[in-house]
C-alpha cells in the first residue's frame, strides 16, 4: 500500500486543505445532521413507545432508511436548492432519523412492563413515568441507536465532497479526479480510524449516562 500522502507531515500543518482541517469540517456536518436528526427523531420515537400509537411509523422508518440511496437524496436536493450545505444536511439528517426513532420506539417497547405499572401505581404522572423511568432503563437501547447513525454519517458524509464543499471526502474526490490513489487511500483509511475513534467515544459515553443498575439488568 502507498501510504506516502497520509505519513506526509506538509498534509498534517492545519492549512486550508490539511487533513486536520477536513477531519473539522467533516465532524461539523457529522455533529449538525446528529443534532437535527435527534432534534426530530427522538421525541416521535419516544412518543410512539411511550403511547404505543403509531408504531408503524417507526417499523417504516427504519425499512426506509436502510433503502434509501444518500447520494440520490442529495442530488435530488441539491436539484431543487442548489449548491451549499443545506442539501448536504438534508440528506444526512434524513439518514439520522431511522435507527434514533427505531431505538427510541424499540426502547420503550421492550421495557419490563410490571415495572412502569409500578410507578403509575405510585402515582406518577405520565411525563414523570417516562421521564424518570422509561427513559432511563430504555438508556441503553438509545444509545445503541445513536452510535448506529453516528457511524453512518460519518461514513456517509464523504459525499460533501461532491457537491463542492469541504469534509474528508475531499481526499477521495480530489485524489480520484487525478488518478493520485495514495491521497484516496489515506481519506478512506481516516474516515475508518475517525469512525472508530467516535464509537469508542460513545461507548465510554453510554458506559457513563446509564445507570449501572440498568447495565446490569442488561
Amino acid at each position: 500500500m502507498n501510504l506516502t500522502y497520509l505519513f506526509d507531515p506538509a498534509h498534517w500543518d492545519f492549512s486550508t486543505g490539511s487533513i486536520p482541517q477536513l477531519i473539522v469540517s467533516h465532524l461539523w456536518y457529522v455533529l449538525l445532521a446528529l443534532v437535527l436528526g435527534t432534534i426530530i427523531a427522538l421525541p416521535v420515537g419516544l412518543f410512539i413507545g411511550h403511547t404505543g400509537r403509531g408504531s408503524f411509523i417507526a417499523i417504516n422508518a427504519g425499512n426506509a432508511g436502510r433503502s434509501l440511496p444518500t447520494l440520490g437524496l442529495l442530488m435530488l436536493m441539491v436539484t431543487l436548492l442548489g449548491l451549499g450545505l443545506l442539501p448536504v444536511l438534508i440528506a444526512l439528517t434524513v439518514l439520522v432519523i431511522p435507527p434514533i426513532l427505531t431505538s427510541a420506539y424499540a426502547g420503550l417497547r421492550t421495557l419490563d412492563h410490571s415495572v412502569v405499572d409500578a410507578a403509575r401505581g405510585v402515582g406518577m404522572r405520565p411525563m414523570q413515568v417516562l421521564f424518570r423511568v422509561e427513559l432511563p432503563m430504555a438508556l441503553p437501547v438509545l444509545m445503541s441507536g445513536f452510535r448506529s447513525a453516528a457511524l453512518q454519517v460519518v461514513a456517509t458524509a464523504t459525499v460533501a465532497a461532491s457537491v463542492g464543499l469541504g469534509g474528508l471526502g475531499r481526499l477521495l474526490i480530489d485524489g480520484l479526479a487525478v488518478n493520485d490513489y495514495s491521497r484516496v487511500l489515506a481519506g478512506a483509511i481516516v474516515v475508518a480510524v475517525l469512525a472508530v475513534l467516535l464509537d469508542l467515544i460513545l461507548a465510554l459515553a453510554q458506559r457513563w449516562i446509564v445507570s449501572p443498575g440498568v447495565r446490569a439488568s442488561k
